[in-house]
């Protein structure tokens, strides 16, 4: 284990002999650090927190905090983060709150930009991209491959389908089914998120069924779940019927539509 002298690590810190600690970090007793962890320097890693294998954290990030809820009243909750994760300057990322479940969970191979926040009960699936300053309310819960723009903000309770993509400085205020295209400072249901789709190998076919599924959506009889349900007997495409799932699924949110 390398660790800087001007490093802080209570007693009961669980570090990884190949974990970096550099300047001036703070490490709490109830931390793990695994394998390849680096804390580049002034981090703070407190509360009930594991961080997975060769993940990087970058100056004045703050780590594992408790919520930012009033309704918190200290009781023990846990942040969970993954492998190979890139957490950089001055992000954010709370532990969980006793209402919520008591975990906030981050996936692997992730990108959190400058000053991202990770808000409690939120989970994070692998290789999310979060831009800088964007923003995740309690309870969210965000699906593999989602890339969220600058500035970005989710409300409490949102999910985010796999593979969708949130545009810089919107506001979005329910679910986003998955590959779906948000932008507008209120956040709208602008189209699919096709570049994502075609840089993921997704097959042609695929993509002309999730094209078709969209227009259904947007322009079919009957309310937004009918129309979803109408999708999983006319369609034998897996990523359309992952959209009809999403769709049918539980959510304290309704959706956002097509336009």
């Amino acid at each position: 284990m390398a660790t800087h002298p001007s490093a802080i690590i209570e007693p009961g810190a669980k570090i990884d002999p190949d974990a970096t600690v550099g300047p001036f970090c703070t490490v709490g007793a109830d931390v793990q650090l695994a394998k390849g962890v680096e804390l580049k320097s002034h981090v703070v890693v407190t509360g009930k927190t594991t961080i997975g294998e060769d993940t990087i954290v970058f100056p004045f990030a703050t780590i594992g905090e408790i919520p930012q809820d009033l309704k918190f009243s200290g009781e023990e909750t846990r942040l969970e983060i993954g492998a190979r994760n890139r957490i950089r300057e001055g992000v954010t990322m709370n532990t969980g709150t006793e209402g919520g479940g008591g975990l906030t969970k981050v996936g692997n191979d992730c990108l959190f930009m400058t000053g991202a926040h990770v808000g409690h009960d939120v989970i994070v699936g692998d290789h999310v991209i979060m831009a800088n300053q964007a923003a995740l309310a309690g309870h969210c819960v965000v699906e593999d491959r989602v890339i969220i723009g600058g500035l970005a903000g989710i409300h409490q309770f949102v999910r985010l389908g796999r593979g969708a993509i949130i545009g810089a400085v919107t506001m979005v205020t329910n679910d986003v089914i998955p590959y779906g295209l948000v932008q507008a400072p209120r956040g709208e249901l602008d189209g699919l998120n096709y570049v994502g789709l075609k840089r993921a190998g997704v097959a042609r076919e695929d993509i002309t069924a999730l094209r078709a599924a969209y227009q259904m959506l947007r322009q079919g009889d009957g309310a937004f779940q009918e129309r979803a349900r109408r999708l999983r007997d006319e369609s034998d495409s897996e990523y359309v019927h992952e959209v009809v799932d999403f769709i049918l699924g539980a959510s304290d949110r309704s959706f956002l539509t097509p336009r």
